[in-house]
């Protein structure tokens, strides 16, 4: 549904907190998330003491519902540091809701956009296994994140958060062949989101930078001014040049933001080696490559000051 009537949603703190202060985050918990390496760990309370964020029952893994999914946990953190309650969260590619689901948990107002129905309905299951938040909403909206600035007003947005498509460099047969266990279930299967035109991920990755650059500088204006947009991505293998390349996806992201006005922040690692089950023996005996699955780049920019 396609409308161009701004949502009457809240965008201004609620807490008690300084108005100087970047976010309600005790200086104890500001300096853990100073350290630049993320790591994640299984559900297990023995842990949840050292590594930064975890993996929990109600996370979704699986590949077939989505096929790049990430933890509400690594969410929370993302939008506890760098928003207030009652805030504004925007997540452009909203996939499964777990940016809507994570700023329940934290009274935040979020609106998420995504193209595919199924996902959407989806998203509106697991919203309605989490309590609702009182003084906040949580939105999905079917529509394409090329059409937010119909929806948003400008300077509402405190923070814009997401995990967006990785060009078409997943729209291809897996061949899993840094698994030892090579044909299971995600042997041969294309996870992909959709085969939509409209979709970033069916494009090649100078096509897909470019349309990343346009959505963001209709993003641009509806941030405040030092409103903070963090990009989850990896950089991903594909095999579809003889011998095999790796395409650094976040140089792309990261030119795409600068060209539409955003100022790079902060780059943070999301240490995923410790949930990385079965990798086998990638390249060997003769073509060292590092596996890039063990780890994702958190890219943090912000709305430059007027």
């Amino acid at each position: 549904m396609r409308t161009s009537k701004k949502l009457a949603i809240g965008h201004q703190k609620t807490c008690g907190c300084p108005a100087n202060h970047l976010n309600c985050l005790t200086a104890k918990d500001w300096i853990k998330s100073q350290i630049g390496v993320w790591r994640t760990e299984l559900d297990d309370k023995e842990f949840q003491r050292v590594f930064e964020f975890f993996y929990e029952s109600r996370d979704v893994r699986d590949k077939q519902i989505h096929p790049a999914v990430f933890p509400v946990n690594l969410a929370k953190k993302i939008i506890g540091l760098f928003t207030h309650e009652g805030e504004l969260v925007v997540d452009p590619f909203l996939g499964i809701g777990t940016s809507l689901v994570a700023a329940r948990d934290l009274r935040r107002n979020a609106v998420g956009f995504d193209i595919n129905q199924r996902y959407l309905d989806f998203i509106r299951g697991r919203l309605q296994q989490v309590p609702p938040s009182e003084g906040s909403e949580q939105l999905p909206i079917l529509d394409d994140a090329r059409s937010i600035d119909q929806y948003i007003e400008p300077g509402t947005i405190k923070l814009a958060f997401t995990s967006p498509p990785y060009a078409n460099l997943l729209n291809r047969p897996r061949l899993n062949k840094s698994r030892r266990v090579r044909e299971n279930e995600q042997y041969l299967k294309v996870e992909q989101y959709s085969q939509d035109p409209r979709d970033l991920g069916t494009l090649e990755v100078e096509e897909y930078a470019g349309e990343m650059k346009e959505i963001y500088r209709k993003i641009l204006p509806l941030m405040k001014p030092k409103g903070h947009s963090v990009i989850n991505v990896p950089d991903v293998w594909t095999n579809k040049v003889p011998g095999g390349r790796r395409v650094p996806v976040h140089i792309y992201v990261y030119h795409a933001m600068v060209e539409a006005g955003f100022e790079l922040r902060n780059t943070m690692i999301w240490d995923r080696n410790n949930i990385v089950n079965r990798i086998g023996i990638f390249g060997w005996p003769s073509n060292f490559i590092t596996m890039g699955t063990t780890f994702e780049y958190l890219l943090d920019f912000w709305r430059p000051p007027d």
